[in-house]
């Protein structure tokens, strides 16, 4: 087919929409039609010196499209898709690639870099595409900045897209070497240092071995400090940026270098330009990250990676750090608390503050608090709001004896600060800080004594549900201080003293949410959230005016389904409120069907209610669907049996849910609906469980669905499994094997990162709660036998995880949980396989000495149950 593909790709950034729907449809169908054809077009199209820029530009950008997506499955398709393509057709567009590196053209070079390092991500982990590096290396002596400039962002963009094992580590050498050439001061071209500086950011990962060499990382960190000391400023925010990932990555390397990066980010903080200011703040903030991981597994039993010493650099610096800080806050911008996205200098510099407070704890105290006293009392605002915000920042490390005093000398000021000071700035901040006293040294865990009594808390309350009617940012910081005050309540037993004030806080925050102004500051969604904690930590005593919000919740709820034509920003208003409410709904029933005094005065509300949630289902909204499903889940959860006469309607609603794997948090939650609707229903769940299984077995097969949700949907086995007994009999032809597959899989996973691990370990969890359910779900069966030949496979799953020594509490109890189940469903039966296995032994004498109450408990059942099976 003869397609003038620059005039396609010009016409498909046409401002007129007919043209570019057709120039696309064009394009789709060349791809589908002939794909080598295709992409030898664009790259010609990017290398060809004669094309304008924006088809050469466009045409990149859909290269490279087709080779890498976001999701996993849709991005192994593309990967298989090239490796594929014929090779001589491959050399043609990769000859044509590298060609455009030396383009006179900035904008195609850079496209091309992308694309380079997006085939080299694919084919160098194969082995293939060899002499690419080499390539690269040998334009580095050109003489034209821009082919050196280019092949600088591409070496970048190679290390972003390719691990570190892929490359041997001579090639690596070569990389770096040119890279900290580039970087040098002696490089005349800031373009080419600034590809350079970028580039290394990159590579680092890739310098372990050179970090690790004295003199090789002396140049590298020589390079880098000096390129914070460029005249051109993108240098000096790269150089930064390269000392932020330092820190992290070779957090136990820089000891030496301390003192020096002190001095240069200190001049960078006082009087650098703010976007490279920004960054050697943030590189304090890395550092403050790594010594609280390493003191964090330094307290914990858990010392698998306590390897890294901590050197106590905060500490060492604490002098001369917090002044510089405390300098930071009041560097305030007129407006930064309307608006939501905003970062600058004096937040940058009180997040670290709080870091710092959080890895020094008690020490942080003295240096802050003169600051406090010294601008709190001030004329101008930004002085009292950087005293405040400093104060604010450190009530999080320190030991609430330290503390305790100074925030009883400051709570009165901060509540009047809050109702009189002239400031919006000032009471913004003083809001959050109140938040921060009660979610810190407020609550039934901590020592000292309350900070909040019988006698201060009415004071407290009149000022914050004053302050709610406040301007919006200052109204939403007062909910928020509110929700961690009841927060601090929630195991108040019968004696809270919110109580006598319970109806004018809901009436108030319900108040706050019909504000004309609700939508700003996200003030409507706090106002919510506050009243969704109120009601979770209320007591029985305020039952009735929880019950008194039912209707008007639910009145609220129907409006917003009666909405006539909206526009698209109205139906997203719309759908966040729905949300908001299904929410609210959520919480109102878990607490009330927990109370024996609500629970059945309050079940006369679920007709409507659950009509009010299976229309909300004809609403498209991913967010709407997550909060309605989990509404009816505490319902069912609630209404138990009764739950059934609604079965009919909502089955349509759960098969759409299971069947969901683009919004896969809606999936995710409909399974775990499915375990409410088991505990509801029982067995009278067994005629829709045809279905549920069915959907469930798709989902659990299906390389599209997050692997996120598989542990949820094992576990879920489990769960129907307990509900409907030996029915369950038909689907276990099904359900072993791919329990067993996944066991095999799970058992001997390497996990190459801490989240793999987690992520390994809810597998886990998913499969031994399927097991434990079908175990219980079979006991005093005349059907028992058929779970005999699983046996060996669970005891060896079993077996193979104690081997592995990489269980987390939750797994391991749940491990020598099945273990118990094993022999108490199984009985004489399995007794001879029980004693064969190591479990039954040295697992099983572990987790009864374990130190958590939960594992021991398990522990203790198996041990007895195990006892029947092997003596019977």
């Amino acid at each position: 087919m003869s397609l003038d593909v620059t005039q396609v790709l010009l016409s498909a950034q046409s401002p007129d929409g007919a043209t570019r729907k057709l120039a696309e449809e064009s394009l789709k169908q060349f791809q589908e039609q002939n794909l080598p054809g295709f992409l030898f077009s664009l790259s010609n199209e990017l290398a060809n010196e004669e094309k304008p820029e924006e088809s050469r530009r466009l045409a990149g950008l859909i290269l490279k499209n087709a080779l890498d997506a976001k999701e996993q499955h849709r991005k192994n398709e593309l990967f298989q898709r090239w490796l594929a393509l014929d090779v001589g057709v491959k050399a043609q567009i990769k000859g044509l690639l590298l060609q455009t590196l030396s383009s006179p053209v900035a904008s195609a070079r850079s496209t091309s870099s992308q694309v380079i390092a997006k085939v080299a991500g694919i084919e160098i982990p194969q082995k293939q595409w060899p002499e690419l590096i080499a390539s690269l290396l040998s334009n580095i002596h050109q003489v034209q900045p821009n082919v050196k400039q280019a092949t600088l962002e591409t070496l970048g963009y190679l290390c972003e897209e390719v691990s570190p094992e892929a490359v041997d580590q001579d090639q690596v050498n070569k990389i770096l070497t040119a890279v900290v050439q580039g970087m040098n001061a002696s490089e005349g071209n800031s373009d080419v240092r600034l590809a350079a500086t970028r580039a290394l950011y990159n590579a680092l990962g890739f310098a372990q071995v050179n970090f690790s060499n004295d003199m090789e990382r002396d140049y590298i960190m020589r390079v880098v400090c000096e390129a914070t000391q460029s005249t051109d400023v993108k240098i000096r925010q790269a150089a930064f940026e390269c000392l932020v990932a330092i820190s992290s990555t070779y957090y136990d390397k820089l000891a030496t270098y301390m003192q020096d990066i002190f001095n240069i980010t200190a001049k960078a903080v006082r009087g650098d330009e703010e976007s490279v200011a920004l960054q050697a703040i943030e590189f304090w903030s890395s550092i403050c990250d790594e010594e609280i991981d390493i003191l964090d597994e330094y307290s914990s039993e858990f010392t698998a990676d306590s390897d890294v010493p901590c050197y106590y650099f905060i500490k060492q610096a604490l002098p001369a750090l917090v002044p510089m800080l405390l300098e930071t806050l009041l560097k305030q911008e007129e407006d930064q608390d309307l608006d939501e996205g905003a970062w600058n200098l004096a937040m940058a510099g009180g997040t670290c503050l709080g870091l710092v407070a959080r890895t020094v704890g008690d020490d942080i105290v003295p240096l802050v608090m003169p600051f406090v006293e010294e601008n709190i009392t001030k004329p101008d605002w930004r002085h009292r709001e950087a005293a405040t915000y400093a104060f604010g920042s450190i009530l999080e490390g320190p030991s609430a004896d330290k503390l305790a005093p100074l925030v009883n000398v400051a709570l009165n000021f901060m509540l009047s600060a809050l109702v009189n000071d002239p400031s919006n700035h000032v009471k913004d901040t003083t809001a959050w800080t109140l938040g921060r006293i009660f979610e810190f040294l407020h609550g039934s865990a901590l020592e000292t004594a309350p900070i909040i009594t019988s006698e201060n808390c009415q004071q407290i309350l009149t000022v914050l549900l004053q302050s709610m009617k406040d301007v919006p940012n200052v109204a939403e910081k007062a909910c928020g201080a509110l929700y961690f005050l009841a927060q601090g309540y929630v195991d108040a037993g019968s004696a809270s003293p919110l109580t006598p004030f319970f109806q004018d806080i809901i009436q108030s925050l319900l108040f706050v949410t019909h504000r004309e102004d609700a939508g700003e500051s996200r003030l409507r969604t706090a106002a919510y959230e506050t009243l969704n904690e109120v009601v979770r930590c209320s007591i029985e005593e305020t039952g009735p005016i929880v019950m008194q919000l039912v209707p008007v919740i639910m009145m609220e709820l129907h409006q917003t389904l009666e909405a006539g034509k909206l526009s698209t920003d109205e139906r997203e208003k719309r759908s966040e409120l729905q949300g908001l409410l299904c929410g609210c709904l959520q919480v109102i029933i878990q607490k009330l069907g927990a109370m024996e005094s609500t629970k059945y005065s309050f079940l006369q509300y679920a007709d409507q209610m659950m009509e009010l949630f299976l229309r909300v289902f004809a609403c498209r909204n991913a967010t709407v669907h997550e909060e309605a499903m989990l509404a009816i889940g505490a319902l069912a959860y609630a209404a138990g049996p009764n739950f059934l006469k609604y079965m009919p309607q909502f089955y349509q609603y759960l098969e759409m849910g299971l069947q969901n794997f683009e919004e896969y948090q809606v999936c995710a939650i409909t399974v775990g609906v499915v375990g409410d609707l088991c505990r509801a229903l029982e067995d009278k769940i067994l005629p829709y469980c045809d279905g549920i299984m069915t959907q469930l077995l798709k989902d659990l097969s299906s390389n599209q669905l997050h692997r996120s949700v598989k542990p949820p949907i094992f576990s879920c086995f489990g769960d129907i499994a307990l509900a409907i007994g030996e029915n369950f009999e038909k689907y276990l032809i099904y359900a072993m094997p791919m329990l067993q597959s996944a066991a095999d899989l799970s058992a001997h996973a390497a996990a190459a990162d801490d989240e793999m691990l987690d992520y390994t370990n809810q597998l886990r969890n998913g499969i031994l709660e399927a097991y434990s359910g079908i175990l219980q779900g079979f006991k005093s069966s005349p059907k028992t036998q058929l779970l005999m030949q699983y046996a060996p496979n669970i005891l060896n799953f079993l077996d193979a995880l104690y081997n592995g020594k990489d269980m987390d509490d939750t797994v391991m109890k749940t491990a020598i949980g099945v273990l118990g189940d094993l022999a108490d469903t199984l009985g004489v039966h399995a007794g001879p396989l029980i004693n064969q296995s190591i479990s039954s032994k040295k697992f099983l004498e572990e987790c009864l000495a374990s130190d958590d109450p939960l594992v021991k408990e398990s522990a203790d059942w198996a041990r007895v149950a195990i006892s029947r099976a092997v003596s019977g």
